[in-house]
C-alpha cells in the first residue's frame, strides 16, 4: 500500500497527554490519535494482529490465567496476582490463596460487652485491644434477582472481593436500612447470630477462627467468642476475601505479586487494541517502533531519495510491484520528500525492513536493505533483492 493513501501523518514529539511509552510512539507513528482513536495505520495493524500467537516465540511479557491473558502495565485498568515463581495468574478479585489460621483455641462461652462508638473493625479492635484477626467483619447486600437480604462474615483483617461473592450468588447491591433492620441486624453492629430471613455466607478461614469479636446486633454492643458452627450456620462456606500482595500462591506458596495490566486475550479472543498496545510498550527503541513481523502492519518499507539524473521513484515503483507478488506486505513511501523526513518516518513506523531506492545505489545497479532492528544498511544486488527480502521473513 502507498504511503499517501493511507494518508500517514507523523508526530515530531511525544503527545503531552501521553499515558505510556508505547502509546506515545503509536501516537508518534501515526497509528493512533491523541484522543486514541484508529488511524488507518492502525486499522492495518489490528487486522494483522486477529492471528497474533500469543505465545513464548516472541519477546512480549504474556502473563496467563486459565481463561485470559495480561500485559503488564502501570496504567492498566486491571489488577493482577501473579506468581513469579510458579507463574500462577488472576484477576487480583478473584486470585486465590493460601490463608494462615491462627493457632487453634478452645472454645469459650459467649459475652456480651457494651462498646459504644465502635461501629468499624479498628474502633472495636483498639478498644478490646486485640488484632484485628480476631474479629469478624459483617458486610451486609441485598440480591438483585429477587432482594434476598444477604449476609456475609469475613475475619477482620480481610477485605471481600464482591466478584467472588457475585459468582457465587449473582449481582447485589449494598444493603439498605429497611432490609438490614427486617433482617434483625445493626448496622455497625451486626452479627450472623440470630438472623432471620438471610442468606448467610462465611469465608472459608471463619471456620478455622475460635472466639472471634463480633456484632451483638444491638446498637453499642459486641459479643466475645463467637464461634462456626456453635453460635451459628451458614448457607455457603466458600473463599469470599480479596488476596494482596505478599500473600501465598495457592499452588506453590511463594509470595504473589500485585500489579496493574491491560487484558490482550479472553477465552480464545484477542483483544487488538490492547495487544496493539502490548507490542508498542515491548518493541521500541529511541527513534521509534521495531514490531516484529508476525506483529506489524507491512513487512517492509519501501522508499525512494529523490535523483538530481534518474528517476528513482519510477525504480521503486518497480520494485514495489516485484515484491507485492511475493506475498510480502509493502509500505510504499511514495513521497517526493527529503530522505531524512522518510528514515525519520520509517523508523516511527517501525516496520521489520526498510529498502532504500537512491542514486548512487540505482547507478550500480544496488539498493540499501536495512533490518529495523539492526544498525548496518545492506548493500543488494537489484536481481537479489527479491530473494534477500523474503529469506528474512522465512
Amino acid at each position: 500500500m502507498r504511503y499517501t493513501e493511507l494518508s500517514i501523518q507523523t508526530q515530531r514529539e511525544f503527545p503531552n497527554n501521553a499515558r505510556s511509552q508505547g502509546w506515545g510512539w503509536l501516537v508518534r507513528a501515526g497509528y493512533l490519535t491523541r484522543e486514541n482513536q484508529l488511524l488507518p495505520l492502525g486499522e492495518k495493524l489490528i487486522e494483522r494482529l486477529k492471528d497474533f500467537p500469543l505465545d513464548s516465540s516472541n519477546e512480549l511479557q504474556v502473563l496467563r490465567s486459565e481463561k485470559e491473558a495480561y500485559f503488564p502495565l502501570s496504567t492498566g485498568g486491571s489488577e493482577i496476582a501473579h506468581c513469579p515463581s510458579c507463574q500462577y495468574t488472576e484477576r487480583l478479585e478473584l486470585a486465590q490463596f493460601k490463608k494462615t489460621p491462627l493457632p487453634h483455641e478452645e472454645e469459650r462461652p459467649l459475652e456480651k460487652v457494651s462498646t459504644p462508638d465502635c461501629n468499624t473493625i479498628e474502633a472495636l479492635a483498639n478498644l478490646l485491644n486485640v488484632p484485628k484477626e480476631k474479629t469478624a467483619k459483617a458486610l451486609m447486600y441485598v440480591r438483585k434477582a429477587d432482594h434476598k437480604f444477604v449476609f456475609i462474615a469475613v475475619r477482620g483483617d480481610m477485605q471481600l472481593s464482591e466478584a467472588k461473592l457475585g459468582k457465587l450468588v449473582g449481582e447485589v447491591a449494598l444493603a439498605d436500612a429497611e432490609s438490614i433492620s427486617r433482617s434483625g441486624a445493626e448496622a455497625g453492629y451486626a452479627s450472623p447470630i440470630g438472623l432471620k430471613d438471610a442468606l448467610i455466607l462465611v469465608d472459608d478461614l471463619i471456620p478455622q477462627s475460635q472466639n472471634l469479636a463480633a456484632g451483638a446486633n444491638e446498637k453499642g454492643y459486641h459479643l466475645l467468642n463467637t464461634n462456626y458452627p456453635r453460635d451459628y450456620s451458614a448457607e455457603i462456606v466458600a473463599d469470599l476475601v480479596q488476596a494482596k500482595a505478599g500473600d501465598a500462591c495457592p499452588n506453590c506458596g511463594k509470595p504473589l505479586e500485585v500489579f496493574s495490566a491491560i487484558q490482550i486475550a479472553a477465552e480464545a479472543n484477542v483483544e487488538t487494541a490492547n495487544l496493539m498496545l502490548a507490542l508498542a510498550e515491548t518493541y521500541h527503541d529511541d527513534k521509534g517502533l521495531t514490531l516484529p513481523s508476525s506483529a506489524s502492519a507491512f513487512g517492509v518499507y519501501l522508499m525512494h531519495v529523490p535523483g538530481k539524473t534518474m528517476d528513482t521513484k519510477a525504480k521503486a515503483e518497480e520494485i514495489y510491484n516485484a515484491l507485492q507478488t511475493t506475498g510480502i506486505s509493502v509500505l510504499f513511501d511514495d513521497r517526493d520528500d527529503r530522505a531524512g523526513v522518510k528514515f525519520n518516518d520509517a523508523d516511527l513506523i517501525g516496520c521489520p525492513v526498510r529498502v532504500t531506492v537512491g542514486e548512487k545505489g540505482l547507478k550500480d545497479g544496488m539498493v540499501e536493505l536495512k533490518p529495523r532492528k539492526e544498525k548496518e544498511n545492506l548493500t543488494v544486488a537489484l536481481d537479489d533483492l527479491t530473494v534477500r527480502v523474503k529469506a528474512f521473513f522465512a
